[in-house]
């Protein structure tokens, strides 16, 4: 089993050395391994100190951000042939030696085991990560119906299966992967890990983490509109009919009780609400047959 280790970096020369020296260590000659460092247009040393630590490194000529990276990390992982990927990141924050456990239960019979931060040791994480990442993971949970404690997690392992999945977002990857392993059937599972605190400074990869929130809410929407549609376009659907119905009841009312209808703008936005919201339930129906 030949096992690639993909590592997205952009400006990380004061960690990239011992990230790399770390996941030797922890593989060792007991696995047949590669590094695979993708550089994402870094413009410090990054790229020189990978190759000179072993690595393999292909890097970009510009800043694509994190999506792209992780689409190219695939790409170059399928090339090298390899059948398990281990993702991780450039910044050391993720133990090396908690890699042995992600492929161990690959090995069980899993396909992409994600490495929990909320579940193992946080060393530390802003408040704001962690309300995001637990809201993310809550939705992610809902739309799998797997309970998934740590959504964006960057220290994950699958199989070669798992990384040919179609990644539509050009922003991040981290919980579009899980719901298309999740829609494909492939089996997902966690392990505890440690996070530690980053040494070097704010992520590089990630500078805004709310303009990543606003884009991962997006990303996750589009993809539970392609894959649950009925119920995607039932709840919106649903709620509009609602509003309609709750407005013509209203104006019944009113001409039961005073043979007023209350204003022709209130008869007309009831049944445009009502008409929006069938037919918004009617498209549901028609996408869910146009996806099977």
């Amino acid at each position: 089993m030949k096992i690639a280790v993909t590592i997205p970096a952009y400006n990380e020369e004061k960690t990239i050395a011992q990230v790399i020296e770390d996941i030797k260590k922890a593989l060792d000659r007991k696995h047949n391994y590669e590094i695979i460092v993708v550089d994402d247009g870094s413009t410090d040393r990054t790229s020189k100190i990978a190759k000179e630590s072993g690595a393999t490194v292909y890097s970009h000529p510009m800043n694509y951000g994190l999506a792209e990276t992780f689409k190219t990390a695939m790409q170059k992982a399928s090339e090298h042939k390899a059948d398990v990927i281990v993702h991780t990141d450039a910044d050391g924050q993720y133990e090396a030696s908690d890699i042995p456990k992600l492929i161990q239960k690959l090995n069980e019979g899993y396909e992409l085991v994600l490495g929990s931060r909320l579940s193992g040791s946080i060393e530390s994480m802003p408040l704001i990560n962690r309300i995001g990442n637990k809201a993310f993971s809550i939705v992610i949970s809902q739309i799998t119906r797997q309970r998934i404690t740590d959504s964006q997690t960057g220290l994950r392992a699958f199989t070669k299966e798992v990384a040919k999945l179609p990644i539509i977002s050009n922003y991040t990857y981290t919980q579009e992967q899980i719901l298309r392993a999740s829609k494909a059937k492939f089996r997902i599972a966690e392990v505890p890990v440690t996070f530690k605190k980053r040494r070097s400074g704010k992520s590089r990869l990630l500078r805004n983490p709310f303009d990543y929130a606003i884009k991962a809410w997006i990303t996750i929407f589009r993809i539970y509109r392609d894959y649950e549609p009925l119920k995607f376009f039932g709840i919106f659907g649903t709620a509009i009919l609602a509003i309609g119905l709750v407005l013509g009841a209203f104006v019944t009312y009113s001409f039961i009780t005073t043979g007023l209808v209350g204003g022709i703008p209130r008869v007309v936005l009831s049944g445009v609400f009502i008409t929006m919201g069938i037919q918004i339930i009617l498209f549901g129906f028609l996408a869910d047959m146009m996806k099977k």
